[in-house]
């Protein structure tokens, strides 16, 4: 197994008080983090959101994607109810990494949209990879999941990897600077809005 638990921590936030838990995949290189806030049930389904890094949406409040507003209604939605995961994974720009989502932001900036963009600097439509949900998962006792996603993908890739899963709609952060983004990823990637 490529992904361990490495450490956790208790993380104040304006949202309630999750728990951090670090993950590292010795074979990606990368660190991973799961947010968990309050009690999580093994019987229950658990309110759960996969989340990609996005520096641009996440903490720099770019109007250009949903991400950075989608993380936020995910933190709110879990401490509403009370229980919940937050998986948040280090695949900046669908996994092609920052500079090279930033050659592809100059890219539409010229009129490609998001999957011609990451194609003409050679990567697929989507990198990212599902599998490092596993281990994250098991590891903090969770098989029966509502996942909040408008991506098919993500719910077939966490379904494949043996969890029940249940899909429910993160519709927010729409506005006049990504209505051709939004637009493109229900057209070419999927992802259904309701």
């Amino acid at each position: 197994m490529t992904v361990k638990f490495i450490s956790l921590s208790r993380l104040p936030t304006e949202f309630g008080e999750f728990v951090i838990h670090a993950f590292e995949d010795s074979k990606e290189h990368k660190e991973h983090i799961a947010l968990v806030f309050g009690e999580l049930a093994a019987d229950d389904k658990t309110l759960t959101r996969v989340h990609s890094e996005c520096l641009t949406g996440d903490a720099l409040f770019s109007l250009r994607c949903d991400c950075g507003s989608q993380l936020r209604e995910a933190m709110h939605r879990i401490a509403t109810r009370g229980s919940g995961i937050i998986l948040y994974l280090r695949q900046e720009g669908r996994n092609i990494g920052l500079s090279n989502k930033i050659r592809a932001y100059h890219l539409q900036d010229e009129g490609a949209d998001t999957v011609e963009a990451n194609q003409a600097l050679g990567f697929d439509a989507d990198e990212r990879l599902y599998t490092i949900c596993q281990p994250m998962l098991k590891h903090l006792g969770v098989s029966d999941i509502e996942l909040m996603t408008n991506n098919p993908l993500k719910v077939d890739a966490l379904q494949n990897l043996g969890f029940s899963v249940s899909r429910i709609p993160i519709i927010t952060g729409e506005n006049s600077h990504n209505e051709a983004y939004l637009a493109t990823k229900r057209n070419k990637l999927g992802h259904i809005p309701n």
